[in-house]
């Protein structure tokens, strides 16, 4: 859904990528910089909730969020975005990240523990999107090699 609403946002903000970049598709917001930190802020979160905040819970979360912060960085230092666009693609992927923990928390999980069918349904669907994730990336992988 992460993904979904980056494309939703690039077709309807229109914003150009640097002009020195070889992609032709909108920049804004940044896809990856909105991947990775809907993975860092999800990650942070549920480290929190979890592990409760101490000088480890600190020291990881602030680790993971320097480590998105860079590979985020590098897209800029790649020519590949602007600062704006990898900016507003971070706020972006932690906001629908937050959103998604709290919705878990407040919806899901209870249906989730409830129910044998929402289960199953949770598990056989994110399986299945792993699949088809899988396969996307060894079909493209071996398109760029030919």
């Amino acid at each position: 859904m992460n993904s979904w609403l980056s494309i939703i946002l690039k077709h309807i903000i229109n914003h150009d990528r640097p002009a020195s970049t070889l992609r032709s598709d909108p920049g804004m917001p940044s896809s990856h910089a909105q991947s990775i930190f809907f993975v860092v802020a999800f990650f942070i979160q549920s480290l929190v909730s979890s592990l409760v905040l101490n000088k480890t819970t600190v020291f990881v979360g602030v680790l993971a969020l320097a480590s998105g912060s860079y590979l985020s960085w590098l897209r800029i230092s790649q020519n590949l975005h602007t600062i704006s666009q990898v900016f507003a693609g971070a706020i972006v992927g932690a906001t629908f990240s937050t959103l998604w923990f709290h919705a878990w928390y407040s919806f899901v999980l209870d249906a989730f523990i409830a129910s044998l069918w929402v289960r199953t349904v949770v598990i056989l669907g994110s399986g299945a999107f792993l699949v088809g994730l899988c396969l996307y990336v060894i079909k493209h992988l071996l398109r760029e090699e030919i």
